[in-house]
């Protein structure tokens, strides 16, 4: 066996020592992407299909970045998450509602006025539009960078456990479980039902233990959560029409490298372009699905609803500093 020598050896160790640190020079360092969202994490609903194409897109796009997706609320609530997301801690990327961020950016409740939107191109000239780029702007005061508007699978309709709904007397009073935003619940008590703010977590255990008489929200969440197995009707109320919208913490965007936002932006905007061609299509199969495992899907008169809808956008809009912003949505009409 060959001795080194002590020159020899302190000679080797430095050439290891030397290649180790060139080796770890070249190394590319690794930023996780943690993206939350309280929806289901499959691509039976706009978000859980956003947060996927942003993944691929990413992962295979950038060496230095990793994407995960996590849903169903497992990094906390929505407003649990976006507080975080607002210091630069916990999630890194929220995909959701625009009404999530209510309590944060007050303006933004304009979009989730009752009865505003005329339909899916309608949403996408508005915020497509000086709208967007107004909130885009009050979004990152907040610490949120904006990367995309997209489109809820369908309008919301109100969805009951027990007896369906055939006309607008029938919701009076009853318990529905909406998004904890005061101008969702404003929307609903204005048609006469009892709004229950509650995470959205928390809704399949209380229409289970009858704490709810129903919820809201567009038929694709209702599948892809399984909500079927804890409600029966569906009113097609169309009452509500939330975009959505994807953020990122400004705090941690504004650490990342030009390549990196760059491989962000385009995965954004490819998921963008497929939420929203998909939108109307998703709507219509998702009906079809919950019809498939048993709910009962009935038309309901809302013109009385819809009468009284101007009023109460115009007051609701002034009380959240919104009446220019309301202005330009029904200038894209």
């Amino acid at each position: 066996m060959t001795r080194l020598t002590p020159a020899r050896h302190f000679a080797g160790a430095c050439l290891i020592g030397c290649a180790s640190l060139a080796l770890a020079g070249t190394a590319t360092a690794q930023t996780t992407i943690k993206m939350a969202m309280s929806s289901v994490a499959d691509q039976q609903n706009d978000n859980g299909m956003t947060a996927w194409v942003m993944q691929n897109y990413v992962n295979s796009h950038s060496d230095s970045l990793t994407f995960e997706v996590y849903g169903s609320s497992a990094l906390g609530g929505d407003q649990d998450v976006l507080q975080a997301m607002q210091l630069g801690s916990g999630a890194t990327m929220h995909v959701g509602g625009t009404a999530v961020y209510n309590s944060f950016v007050p303006a933004g409740g304009v979009l989730d006025l009752p009865f505003l939107w005329q339909d899916f191109d309608h949403v996408g000239r508005a915020l497509d539009g000086d709208l967007g780029t107004e909130l885009e702007t009050k979004f990152e005061q907040s610490g949120f960078k904006v990367l995309g508007w997209g489109y809820s699978w369908g309008y919301r309709n109100v969805v009951t456990n027990g007896a369906a709904l055939t006309t607008p007397d029938d919701l009076q009073g009853l318990k529905i479980r909406t998004i904890q935003s005061p101008v969702y619940v404003a929307a609903l008590n204005a048609m006469g039902a009892n709004a229950t703010p509650m995470a959205f977590g928390e809704v399949y255990t209380a229409l289970q233990t009858g704490v709810l008489d129903g919820f809201e929200h567009a038929a694709s969440m209702v599948y892809s959560s399984k909500l079927y197995e804890v409600s029966d009707h569906v009113a097609l109320t169309r009452h509500l029409f939330g975009p959505t919208v994807i953020t990122y913490s400004l705090p941690l965007w504004n650490q990342l490298s030009e390549a990196e936002q760059q491989v962000l932006t385009e995965a954004a905007d490819l998921a963008i372009e497929i939420n929203r061609a998909l939108a109307p299509l998703r709507e219509q199969k998702a009906l079809a699905q919950l019809e498939e495992v048993g709910m009962t899907i009935t038309e309901i008169d809302t013109s009385a609803f819809r009468e009284g809808a101007a009023p109460l956008q115009d007051e609701l809009a002034a009380d959240l500093d919104a009446t220019a912003l309301l202005q330009l949505i029904r200038d894209a009409q």
